[in-house]
């Protein structure tokens, strides 16, 4: 029997169906008994996340990629994913970002190659091709080949030009995030129903006598977004289990632990509000070397080596994402991630637990040379992490 579903019904009771924390089997459950999560910044794009030509292996192809992922495996990370970028050509500068791989499909790939670390897919939910009966689809699907390690980054596309690559017009920042809102409440139905519905859209989507099978294998797969602004937060509290946040203050470690706070506070409350628990998770740029000055020294060096055309040419995309209004043209941007964490591993782990004190509960990692930065961050920082409480001494037989 066909069950009729009107939009503010669907709005209504999405954000109370189940979800991968409510199955204490789940992946996702066992990443949430760490004390803090612990994710890898895939560099799937040219020039990874650093502007810069100071020598390097890091590479975008996905043989690299894949070997990183098996490695952060091995060590126990929980999460692994990369960006998604949609623009026209940028600058000719030699880490321009136009080289690179579709999160959604080489994520798949990732998936299939691993065991145990959940693989997250970033998917520009507004101006791609989708339908959600397509995402719900793909999703579930997903979420059986990784044996329920999958997750989506929804995108709602915060540059003008992404938009305008796919034939259409920006959409107000606002209502991206009611368009989002909607299109996540109809996966998350579309998962979580035994039987078909239809639905006419206040929006864009509508379908009629809708079904998913196989149904995901823990209610839904993972859903994070990334948002610094009100209807963003709105929008995380209703369906994410986790939300990649920037420092409101910008890049510099004691401005953002100053002004995270507040921020991670307001996130979670507006969660709470929902009746819903809700993580946060930040991008720190790791440079690490045996001692302070030394990894300074490296620091200075990446800078030295900015590629200044590359900045030059992603600058001239506008956006209206509100994370990023305190984040500045400078050094860090060179370097690269949300902040960064720059010493010893003793001084690395003494700013994640101040990070962690502020109300950050993971960190997404990104290096600057990756295979050999991933290797020294296993070997001299993990096991200080563990001593400080920030992880658990991972073992593959758990």
């Amino acid at each position: 029997m066909t069950m009729a579903t009107e939009p503010d019904d669907l709005l209504k009771t999405a954000a109370n169906l189940p979800g991968p924390a409510d199955d204490p089997t789940s992946p996702w459950a066992r990443a949430l008994a760490q004390p803090t999560l612990l994710g890898l910044f895939l560099p799937t794009f040219h020039g990874g996340w650093s502007a810069s030509t100071l020598p390097r292996g890091t590479d975008w192809s996905f043989d690299y990629n894949a070997a990183l992922v098996q490695s952060a495996e091995a060590l126990g990370f929980d999460l692994a994913f990369g960006y998604s970028l949609w623009l026209p050509k940028g600058g000719e500068g030699p880490t321009r970002t136009d080289l690179g791989l579709e999160s959604l499909t080489s994520a798949a790939a990732l998936s299939a190659l691993t065991n145990r670390i959940i693989i997250v897919g970033t998917v520009h939910l507004l101006y791609g091709p989708w339908h959600p009966l397509h995402l719900a689809k793909f999703g579930a699907t997903l979420d059986h080949i990784s044996k329920g390690r999958w997750g989506f980054n929804i995108v709602t596309g915060h540059r003008a030009a992404e938009h305008e690559l796919f034939g259409r017009t920006q959409i107000e920042h606002d209502q991206r995030y009611v368009l989002a809102d909607e299109a996540v409440s109809v996966l998350r139905q579309l998962w979580h129903d035994d039987q078909p519905f239809s639905y006419d859209s206040n929006t864009s989507w509508r379908f009629k006598d809708a079904y998913v099978s196989p149904k995901a294998l823990h209610h839904r797969p993972v859903l994070m977004t990334a948002t610094g602004s009100a209807a963003g937060i709105g929008f995380a509290a209703r369906h994410a289990d986790v939300v990649f946040i920037a420092s409101p203050a910008g890049a510099d470690i004691e401005a953002a632990i100053e002004s995270l706070p507040a921020h991670t506070s307001r996130i979670k409350q507006a969660a709470r509000e929902q009746g819903r628990s809700i993580r946060t998770l930040i991008n720190p740029m790791v440079i690490a070397r045996e001692t302070d000055s030394e990894a300074r020294a490296y620091a200075d060096a990446i800078v030295a080596h900015a590629d200044l055309e590359t900045l030059a040419g992603g600058q001239k995309f506008s956006s209206d994402a509100h994370a990023w209004r305190n984040y500045k043209p400078d050094a860090s941007a060179v370097i690269g991630g949300n902040l960064q964490l720059i010493g010893s591993p003793q001084t690395i782990v003494e700013q994640m637990v101040r990070l962690r004190d502020a109300g950050v509960d993971g960190f997404h990692i990104a290096f600057y040379d990756f295979v050999p930065d991933l290797a020294f961050f296993g070997e001299r920082v993990l096991p200080l992490m563990v001593e400080a409480g920030l992880r658990f001494e991972f073992s593959s037989d758990l």
